[in-house]
């Protein structure tokens, strides 16, 4: 069998990098194999089981043998639920032309951009961002613009920012509220403020990926931003699915509203690629958006939980500071108190890459590393892991940085 050489792949292979969170799974499974006990909290995705009456409905279409293909934008029951749920929970009035399922809500983020990014074309993404972000701009030609957003501007796109990362060769500003990595999330005044800007610039465009809206906490309330800034909707595409509100990571289902000819593009670059969504999966998101909702409810209750308990208990280590997320399952906490220290072995802790490696060598603890999402010296811990994973993860971070010289 022939090798394949580098000048046998495209360029557009060498121009992207795996993914983070995929490499920290593949590396965590690495360890448990050899015997590490190991607490990972790199994994995006719910530790809860699909609730039963949406696994049944599964189960139902599997034994129906109604199980063909549908059309490339959806089957109409699941574009109509889909309608209905834009509509009632985001105040959005999209007609059945203007809506589209995909293989999860990154392959729609992903059609998205090689439907309308050229060589030269630039997308604006506010960092800390989610990493493929960056990587699905440059696989379609494209440029990122990356605009970091410190912690002291709750880590969100000001106005002014963004005003100035804006050029005549600007296609889309890429938002994501709540956010993955930090929590953070926009309220109506901030999105207005935006909207403002780009009122200014009309060849932008504007793609929300709201996949956490459900999981917002206290006080913080989901605004999508085509219902706060409707001028902009004409020229917003709105992202959503139900992989993190119903823990259906492994269904693979997402969905988005937008201008027709978009979605239009959209449906023609899915029907030469995945042609649709499993039939299986449509029928379960059907029953997940359409029937009660008490099971969002109790996840949203769960995780909130959760986020007190973490950053309660991160807090009290010594050389990490840690922001109270509003919304999502994550927090990103600082590690700035700990750059500089030694570990037991002699090792200087640079940055913040350094510091997940002591953890995850020193403590068995794994987590991300603030670079991969565009801002330093922070970490990321998913907080989608039981309350007992955290108390004790906790407790080796905390033990390990005392260890530290």
């Amino acid at each position: 069998m022939n090798a394949v050489t580098a000048d046998f792949l495209a360029e557009r292979t060498r121009a992207i990098k795996p993914s983070p969170s995929m490499m920290a799974k593949s590396r965590v499974d690495q360890l448990r194999a050899q015997g590490r006990d190991i607490v990972d909290f790199t994994v995006g995705e719910p530790d809860l089981p699909t609730p039963g009456h949406i696994v049944q409905a599964g189960i139902d279409t599997l034994n129906s043998g109604d199980i063909r293909y549908t059309s490339s934008v959806g089957a109409k029951p699941l574009l109509d639920a889909v309608r209905a749920k834009f509509k009632h929970e985001n105040g959005l009035e999209y007609g059945t032309d203007e809506l589209i399922v995909g293989v999860g809500a990154k392959q729609l983020i992903f059609t998205a951009l090689a439907a309308t990014v050229q060589a030269g074309d630039e997308v604006i993404i506010p960092a800390p961002y989610w990493v493929s972000y960056p990587d699905m701009v440059l696989v379609n030609d494209g440029t990122p613009v990356v605009v970091v957003c410190p912690e002291s501007d709750g880590f969100k796109l000001t106005p002014d920012a963004l005003e100035r990362a804006i050029t005549p060769r600007t296609k889309w500003v890429l938002l994501n509220t709540p956010s993955n990595p930090t929590g953070a999330m926009y309220g109506a005044d901030e999105l207005r403020a935006l909207a403002a800007v780009l009122a200014r610039h009309p060849h932008v465009w504007l793609l929300t990926d709201e996949i956490y809206e459900h999981l917002a906490y206290g006080e913080a309330r989901h605004q999508s931003p085509a219902a706060v800034a409707p001028e902009l909707a004409a020229r917003t595409l709105t992202i959503n699915g139900v992989s993190k509100a119903y823990a259906m990571t492994g269904w693979r289902l997402g969905y988005a509203g937008g201008p027709k000819a978009l979605i239009k593009a959209m449906a023609t670059l899915i029907s030469q690629s995945t042609s649709c969504v499993s039939a299986i999966s449509q029928s379960a998101a059907r029953v997940a958006l359409t029937a009660d909702q008490q099971c969002v409810r109790d996840a949203n209750a769960l995780f909130h939980d959760r986020r007190d308990r973490i950053v309660a208990l991160l807090n009290e280590v010594p050389g990490i500071r840690c922001p109270v997320p509003e919304g999502a399952f994550y927090v990103y906490p600082s590690v700035e108190g700990l750059l500089g220290k030694s570990t037991p072995a002699g090792q200087r802790l640079g940055g913040d890459l350094d510091v997940v490696m002591y953890l995850l060598d020193e403590a068995g603890v794994a987590c991300l590393d603030g670079a991969a999402y565009g801002l330093s010296p922070y970490l990321r811990l998913s907080f989608a892991t039981s309350m007992e994973n955290i108390e004790e993860g906790c407790r080796r971070i905390r033990e390990a940085c005392a260890r530290l010289a």
